[in-house]
């Protein structure tokens, strides 16, 4: 009996101490997350509901070319719709279905290379050119019927206003617009969202 009574407590030891090992094992395979990670991965959650319908908003006034590398990477790892917009004022004066020609031609270049960027990178892309009064009714009320969860811009500074870092369309677009509004500034010497050209761009493809 004595022997057993000291056997039987070693195999107690033994198995408490294997417990620990298998505890702290699982401890170092699976350590708690951090506050910092657990906001990462709700930021993360909220960007993959965020990210549904991209829209590039293009006007003579606005222009998202630097944008569009951004709106691609987006809707590329999101798997979201993008759209390029242009979006084309038509007078007061004059009929909205109006033929400007012009304007029509410009809208058609831009959005050909909105459309050369995206396919570049391997990325669906639609375009549409939109007749409004006001670019930023325009913008809203495609916004509306696209159901976009995320509109594009790039900023732009008017001549009579030199220190107004945003046009007005801009700011009204961020007033009325019912889903979330980008809006890149580009730098002087910014190149990061520039896609890559020469010799740079074949040696990433």
């Amino acid at each position: 009996m004595n022997a057993i009574g000291p056997h039987i407590a070693g195999m107690a030891i033994a198995f408490g101490v294997l417990i620990s090992i298998a505890l702290t094992m699982y401890w170092m395979l699976h350590p708690p997350t951090t506050v910092a990670e657990r906001a990462a991965k709700v930021v993360q959650r909220d960007l993959e509901e965020l990210i549904g319908s991209i829209i590039v908003v293009f006007s003579e006034e606005i222009h998202s070319d630097h944008m569009m590398a951004l709106a691609v990477r987006l809707a590329h790892r999101e798997r979201a719709v993008l759209l390029a917009a242009y979006v084309m004022q038509v007078p007061l004066t004059l009929p909205i279905d109006a033929e400007m020609e012009i304007e029509r031609r410009q809208a058609l270049g831009t959005l050909a290379n909105a459309e050369a960027i995206a396919r570049a990178a391997d990325v669906e892309i639609s375009t549409e050119i939109i007749p409004a009064r006001s670019v930023s009714q325009g913008v809203v009320d495609l916004a509306k019927r696209r159901a976009a969860h995320l509109i594009i811009l790039g900023a732009y500074r008017e001549g009579k206003y030199s220190g107004a870092p945003l046009g007005r369309e801009i700011e009204q677009i961020t007033a009325m617009a019912q889903c979330d509004v980008l809006i890149g500034v580009q730098g002087r010497k910014g190149r990061m969202l520039t896609p890559p050209t020469g010799p740079q761009a074949r040696a990433r493809a």
